[in-house]
């Protein structure tokens, strides 16, 4: 388990291929003296193991699937990347709950500089559906407020210190980003559609009768 507080920027070294899929090699900075062999690290918001630690450097297997489906597959060496080591007991949680578990890709379409720096994606309704404004999603494994949500797109906006102390602020146009929605909608949303699968149309009252609304 995460918070979606970035801890370090790390860069991605040497990347070999293996059986299951590749093996990267990241500079984990000052993270690598807290860290054991087998601890987790989220890696752009991906929930990685430790497999080998050499002084600064940390080693991490990624599979196939997680390669297809997220942007670890695109990584290249020199890339910066978002670090977190997982959450223990008795941390204080700054952001919210984030699991690691990517709910799937969005493309940076927008980005906006004034006042506020403002990101925006589109997103297949798989991901806009489990969103809402004000709602909280982490992005490449940084924990953010949702600003606008629809059909096909989101936005988040972007303090200073966000954009000083991980890489949202390098996302360029056509970049694609990591999603993971918010862990607790997504069993509320499935446990209303489980219930409304048996209840036939949902309604106020149905929502009101078990305790809902």
């Amino acid at each position: 388990m995460f918070t979606g507080i970035i801890r370090h920027v790390g860069t991605v070294g040497e990347i070999r291929p293996t059986k299951s899929g590749r093996r990267l090699a990241i500079d984990l900075g000052p993270l690598a003296a807290g860290l054991g062999l087998g601890d987790s690290v989220a890696v752009n918001g991906v929930c990685l193991t430790a497999a080998t630690l050499a002084g600064r450097v940390g080693e991490f297997d990624v599979i196939h699937e997680t390669l297809s489906r997220t942007t670890l597959g695109s990584l290249a060496r020199d890339a910066r990347v978002n670090l977190e080591p997982a959450l223990r007991l008795g941390q204080g949680l700054d952001g919210h709950l984030v699991q690691g578990h990517v709910d799937g890709m969005a493309r940076l379409t927008h980005v906006r500089q004034g006042d506020e720096y403002e990101l925006e994606f589109t997103a297949g309704r798989e991901l806009t559906d489990l969103m809402v404004p004000k709602g909280s999603v982490a992005i490449n494994g940084v924990s953010l407020t949702l600003v606008r949500t629809e059909a096909d797109r989101f936005s988040v906006a972007l303090i200073p210190t966000t954009l000083r102390d991980t890489t949202l602020g390098l996302l360029t146009i056509g970049h694609q980003a990591n999603i993971e929605t918010d862990v607790i909608g997504k069993y509320v949303r499935k446990y209303l559609l489980g219930s409304a699968s048996q209840m036939g149309s949902l309604t106020m009252e149905k929502l009101k009768e078990h305790g809902f609304a």
